[in-house]
């Protein structure tokens, strides 16, 4: 075997931009407009959990904690209300600007 054939054997394929894709270290989510709803969902469970187990220390009745955990709960459900329904209304915007051409509907092909 001469050298060209040895670098021949020890090529490396290419790799897909789906492979290469899945090689990338660390956390991604695909693009959405809902990713800030998402990202304040989180925020409001991980703080629902700390009030939760903060609260026997904030308040001494267990009546009061149950308001105190129901009130949160409420509030935060109202507010990813407000901002999931703030969202759609921008998407159905922007969705009546580009004007119903560019709707993709189910079932028709995008071209």
């Amino acid at each position: 075997m001469n050298s060209q054939d040895t670098e021949q054997q020890h090529t490396v394929p290419a790799v897909s931009s789906h492979a290469a894709a899945k090689k990338q270290t660390g956390f991604g989510v695909a693009p959405s407009p809902f990713n800030g709803v998402k990202l304040e969902l989180g925020l409001l469970l991980v703080a629902g959990v700390v009030i939760w187990l903060a609260a026997e220390s904030i308040i001494a009745s267990v009546d009061g904690q149950l308001l105190l955990l129901a009130g949160y709960g409420v509030a935060a459900a109202l507010w990813l209300t407000f901002r999931t329904r703030r969202v759609l209304r921008r998407c159905a915007e922007e969705a009546a600007a580009r004007g119903p051409d560019d709707i993709h509907r189910p079932g028709q092909s995008s071209s």
